[in-house]
């Protein structure tokens, strides 16, 4: 179960960041300041953050009427839960430690 708890550490780590980066840019768009990209926010989300992402946007009150942002948040996480439930598959059906 080594590489499903790798696996649950990297995504938590990625979630807080992409957390933080969602109040991050609320914070710069409230003062008027340069934000943090759309590409970026989409891409953190994709390698890891999007539990994050939902969460930010949801505490944050940041990018919630934006409904492509929801729509490929809630993707990208489905899409780490199938990766996640396709470790745990292999490591219980082939042994891996």
């Amino acid at each position: 179960m080594l590489f499903t708890f790798i696996y649950l550490f990297f995504i938590l780590l990625m979630s807080f960041i992409t957390m933080v980066c969602y109040g991050i840019d609320k914070r710069k768009a409230v003062k008027g300041d340069m934000r943090i990209p759309e590409k970026a926010l989409f891409g953190i989300s994709f390698f890891g953050g999007a539990l994050g992402s939902l969460f930010g946007m949801v505490l944050f009150s940041h990018k919630t009427k934006h409904i492509y942002f929801w729509i490929f948040n809630i993707l990208f996480l489905l899409i780490h839960g199938a990766l996640l439930s396709l470790i745990v598959y292999l490591e219980v059906r082939f042994l891996i430690f």
